[in-house]
């Protein structure tokens, strides 16, 4: 191993200690932190590293991770030395990495590495490369993205090699530290140079032992707090909007070893396991490579919930750009030829720009006949020549194709009981054909959105006799990598994704908002306050532009007449007031129906509100700090900031009583990056300039019209 003395010899020397705090504010200065690979004073250490968070990795006599650091707190967050995780090949557990003989697991002294051995059944590291971050996946960035910039920084990937019957099997692990955002990314590969084939069992792809912020003596170990990091990898499908909802590889597990923790039934859940929850069971053929799917690890600097809010939309800005797309779209009700001409033009006419073929449009993406194709052709070209971009909608998940197609339950060896009842299995013969026929449809028709409904959420199948999967424990592995391969390749298409699941780290643009459908069939004035309550509620962890609403012109899920905004020029405070309610907090909302006006008046409006939204595009499709939630009983509002722009903040103020209102309300600036003075204008008025106190906070006092709304600009 002295090759790899002699290289990490020729890295920087990590002269920073534990305790030292990061001396700014990312989300002020983001551009201050650079990533950077180091090595530790003592030679035997290897440090991935940025401004806000470091990983210390030990090399001899073996790789394992002794650190995880976080520089913006000034605190170590690991207790006890872990190993890179696990892998199960042909039957048999292996170590990748990793040391024992830690007499303490409650705390790590510097001095007891040394001593530490490798671990039993381990792969051992031979060889480190180090190179920059390229990009995660193909990108065509064909349309206006608030950010079209891949993130950058260093990656080092070490090599580590297996004995005994897998010495000719290696495992690449690979981190990956960012410019500008405290995140470390991890994944594996296994590399089979055997002559015969290896079957990956299942892995662990972290196992680490974090300090734990909690640790009652009793009580129910499900309410302990957690570790202050946000985990996420690019593996999640449950069906959902939120990450949360759908990850199914972060688990927080007992660690029986830590024997002088404070829980009595030693409960406390201390070491983060990133793994699959099945699988993936996947065969390897000699000379070929398995890859894991990849986590992300950021830890957080405060328990504040805008803060650490502020934290995850920054990552997404950051490692799923494509997200800050958000092209303003019409969904249509009908695939008509008429009366698409007729949106199309009316969308030209407005400053919209994109059209999506709705549910119970009558189109077809499965349908690759001449005679389909040729009539979506024509109108996708029509759009075109136009300005505006043209796609539809697929239902995949929730349907029922037959007993040899749809997902067996292995629980009862029949369709049905599954996530939506029952859904075909991607890996079926009609799984394949589904995803060539959605493929030929938008090469030959040029659409370019794609809509999918279900999408996959997560169900296994315990077929034996699907063409695609050999049974129960690959089907989930296999039926994820063939959506996902479908939506990389719309990714490096440009064709926008709406998926109303959690796929943002594979390509998809925009999810749902999270609502009950049978809200749009509320009273038009509720809708409108329900509509602030989404876009408050629903924006603290993800951004704007990554999320749908609603806006019912026609009927949607009953309500009748009172629900809807047809005829509009009829309902045209409430249309008003919607469009600007939701482009007002950079959230895109389906505006469901055969058309965008249907009077001059309604056009001058529509035409106005696109032309207001065009005009402050940037800001308003920048982070969101919530003000007053919506309650019907007083003002209510957000704030828009973003300190790399001319305008730093944005403010959009409603006021839902019958009579106009005057109050004081706080803007809380430290996140526009002012201090001292700001100028501030009411709508397009004169711009006049106020004190910002040492709080970073300025005192306004605003009238807010009955029924009402205003807005602000901060510069």
């Amino acid at each position: 191993m002295a090759h790899l003395g002699d290289k990490i010899a020729a890295l920087p020397v990590w002269e920073s200690v534990p305790s030292d705090r990061t001396p700014f504010d990312w989300l002020l200065t983001p551009e201050r932190s650079k990533a950077g690979i180091y090595r530790t004073a003592d030679g035997k250490g290897i440090v991935v590293a940025n401004g806000m968070v470091a990983r210390t990795l030990r090399i001899f006599p073996n790789l394992a991770t002794t650190h995880l650091t976080n520089r913006m707190t000034g605190e170590s967050m690991l207790r006890a030395v872990s190993g890179e995780g696990f892998i199960t090949i042909d039957g048999r557990r292996w170590s990748v990495g990793g040391l024992s003989g830690q007499p303490e697991r409650a705390y790590l002294k510097d001095g007891w590495i040394d001593a530490m051995e490798t671990v039993p059944d381990s792969f051992l590291v031979e060889d480190f490369e180090i190179g920059e971050i390229g990009p995660t996946l193909a990108w065509a960035r064909n349309r206006w993205a608030l950010n079209k910039e891949d993130a950058a920084g260093r990656e080092i990937v070490f090599t580590l090699r297996g004995s005994g019957a897998l010495e000719d099997v290696t495992v690449r692990v690979y981190f990956a530290v960012y410019d500008e955002i405290p995140v470390i990314r991890k994944r594996m590969e296994v590399v089979n140079g055997s002559a015969v084939p290896i079957n990956v069992d299942s892995f662990n792809l972290e196992y680490l032992a974090f300090a734990e912020p909690e640790s009652p003596s009793g009580g129910d170990p499900d309410t302990f707090l957690l570790p202050n990091i946000h985990v996420e990898s690019d593996y999640n499908c449950k069906g959902s909007f939120t990450e949360k909802e759908t990850d199914i590889t972060e688990k927080w597990v007992e660690d029986p070893a830590y024997t002088s923790q404070r829980n009595y039934l030693m409960q406390t859940r201390c070491i983060l396991d990133v793994s699959p929850e099945l699988g993936p069971d996947q065969t390897v053929p000699a000379g070929e490579t398995f890859s894991t799917f990849s986590v992300y690890e950021m830890p957080f600097d405060s328990w504040d919930r805008e803060r650490k809010g502020l934290f995850t939309r920054r990552f997404y800005r950051a490692v799923a750009p494509w997200t800050t797309e958000n092209p303003i779209f019409l969904h249509l009700t009908s695939s008509d030829p008429e009366t698409v001409r007729t949106a199309v033009d009316q969308c030209a006419e407005t400053g919209y720009e994109m059209i999506i073929f709705s549910f119970g449009s009558g189109a077809n993406a499965e349908d690759i006949s001449e005679e389909n194709i040729s009539k979506f052709r024509e109108l996708v070209e029509y759009a075109r020549g136009k300005g505006i971009e043209m796609g539809c909608y697929s239902l995949l998940a929730s349907r029922w194709i037959s007993d040899e197609v749809d997902v067996i339950n292995p629980e009862t060896g029949r369709r049905g009981g599954m996530t939506f009842g029952s859904s075909p299995c991607l890996c079926s013969d009609w799984g394949y054909e589904y995803f060539a026929k959605i493929k030929t449809f938008f090469e030959r028709t040029g659409m370019r959105c794609f809509e999918h409904d279900g999408s996959y959420p997560g169900d296994v199948c315990a077929s034996t006799s699907h063409t695609h999967h050999k049974g129960l424990a690959d089907s989930q592995w296999n039926q994820f990598r063939k959506i996902t391969e479908l939506y990389h390749w719309m990714r490096a298409e440009g064709i926008y994704l709406n998926v109303p699941d959690f796929y943002f780290l594979n390509g998809s643009t925009k999810t749902s908002i999270g609502y009950r459908e049978t809200n749009w069939s509320l009273p038009r004035d509720r809708q409108l306050v329900h509509t602030r309550q989404l876009n408050y509620d629903c924006t603290w962890e993800r951004i704007p532009s990554s999320l749908w609403s609603f806006v019912p012109l026609v009927e949607y899920h009953g309500g009748g007449a009172a629900a809807t905004l047809e005829p509009l020029s009829e309902h045209l405070y409430e249309y008003r007031t919607l469009m600007v309610q939701n482009y007002g907090a950079g959230v895109q909302a389906c505006y469901r129906g055969p058309r965008l006006y249907d009077t001059p008046e309604t056009k001058a409006a529509v035409v106005e509100v696109i032309g207001w939204y065009k005009r402050y595009r940037d800001i308003l499709n920048s982070d969101i700090i919530h003000l007053r939630r919506p309650d019907a009983q007083d003002w209510d509002g957000i704030m828009h900031v973003n300190p790399q722009l001319p305008q730093k903040g944005f403010v959009l103020l409603f006021n839902p009583l019958p009579e106009e209102i005057t109050r004081e309300i706080e803007l809380p600036l430290y996140y526009t990056g002012l201090e001292g003075t700001a100028r501030i204008r009411e709508r397009e008025g004169r711009s006049v300039r106020c004190r910002v106190d040492g709080r970073r906070t300025m005192r306004l006092t605003v009238t807010i019209p009955a029924n009402g709304y205003t807005w602000y600009v901060i510069e």
